[in-house]
């Protein structure tokens, strides 16, 4: 079970439109992949968010060489390992890169067991894992006519991006709810709110029902959510905020979320999420996951969390619908909704070199910022 090779490309697959939101546009999906070989000729794959200069770097130059002559068995270690490289002071830097390599050594562990990955997690605790709904846009119309599509398609949560301005917020949340009728709306703000600003804008929302409001605050205020919580009625969920597992604790400790968004690749792992959903299970409080535009590899490892983990009970968060390709033609199945379990051995996947290699680049580009409005950055807060 050492891994004796690691190789990794980084990768954009575009969307099939610009996705806007409030800290720029998106023209596609960059994401960081890796092989890994065993000694006995094991093969295991991962992929990671690549949004920062910072992680093709870590990874090249610390991830890569500490995973060399590690046991794909000892994922805990080996994130440790890299936290102690130097990284325990600079933790943020590290979890996406690491992220990558830890999901190559569950999927290897999975091919050697024969076993598929929510196996190897206390087995499988639901049998389709449902999707949300997301929509990107600032034109209440064009909200509507892709809700109602997402609708007809059997999806019955939906997410809507809010957080660019104050009446626009109002509008969009107001067009979704007659679009949906009665089914759960997430609206996500993306920390674009003062805290007065979220008080107000809370107060005009709570009539339309909200099923949560995510991040209404920037990322760091933990008090001002906890104070939100205690101050009106619609639920908060934080994203931004519970990107480490010693986020999830802060925010569990301080009481500041109703809802937690996880993610793999902004925790260091699969295994740290795990970890941070049984904190969220201890005190009550359910969880799901982000999504950054998952490829196929990561794609699937989502669906083996949203498998394994008993309160990874809300619908995930997918963007799956805004991809115009893939990196593997075997990407789990979304149906009516909600992905299929995948039962090979690991993660299930079988990433093509070919397809890898049509989408390879050299540089990040289109995650942040706008090049439509030079000179243009985004605040947080905003308003």
């Amino acid at each position: 079970m050492e891994i004796v090779k690691v190789d990794h490309w980084m990768v954009r697959v575009p969307f099939r439109e610009t996705i806007n939101w409030g800290s720029g546009a998106r023209i596609g999906s960059t994401r960081l992949i890796c092989r890994i070989e065993t000694r006995s000729g094991a093969i295991g794959w991962g992929e990671t968010l690549c949004l920062i200069d910072t992680v093709p770097a870590v990874f090249a130059n610390v991830v890569a060489r500490l995973a060399i002559g590690r046991s794909v068995a000892e994922a805990e270690a080996f994130y440790r390992h890299v936290l102690g490289a130097g990284y325990y002071h600079h933790k943020r830097a590290a979890v996406m890169a690491m992220a990558a390599l830890e999901m190559a050594m569950w999927d290897a562990l999975g091919h050697i067991a024969g076993l598929p990955c929510h196996a190897l997690w206390g087995g499988r605790f639901r049998d389709t894992v449902p999707a949300a709904a997301y929509t990107f846009t600032r034109d209440p119309d064009a909200l509507t006519d892709r809700l109602r599509d997402f609708r007809d398609r059997g999806f019955g949560t939906f997410k809507v991006k809010i957080g660019f301005d104050v009446d626009s917020d109002i509008a969009l949340a107001t067009a979704a709810r007659a679009a949906i009728g009665d089914a759960p709306l997430r609206l996500d703000v993306n920390g674009a709110w003062t805290p007065g600003t979220a008080r107000r804008q809370l107060a005009k929302l709570a009539p339309l029902d909200p099923f949560y409001v995510e991040q209404p605050l920037e990322l760091d205020d933990i008090a001002g959510h906890r104070a939100l919580r205690q101050c009106q009625t619609v639920p908060i969920a934080l994203d931004e905020s519970a990107y480490t597992l010693e986020d999830t604790g802060n925010i569990v400790h301080a009481e500041a979320a109703d809802v937690i968004l996880l993610d793999p690749h902004q925790a260091g792992g699969l295994w740290p999420v795990i970890k941070a959903a049984g904190i969220a299970e201890a005190h009550g409080i359910p969880v799901t996951l982000h999504s950054g535009a998952e490829l196929a590899i990561s794609q699937a490892a989502y669906v083996h969390l949203g498998a394994s983990i008993p309160n990874l009970s809300l619908a995930i968060d997918t963007e799956r619908d805004y991809l115009a390709a893939d990196i593997a033609p075997d990407t789990p199945p979304l149906t009516r909704g909600a992905y299929e379990v995948p039962t090979a051995p690991g993660l299930g996947v079988t990433p093509s070199l070919d397809m890898i290699e049509e989408f390879r680049v050299t540089r990040i580009e289109g995650a942040y910022l706008d090049q439509s409005r030079p000179g243009w950055f985004p605040m947080k807060p905003a308003y």
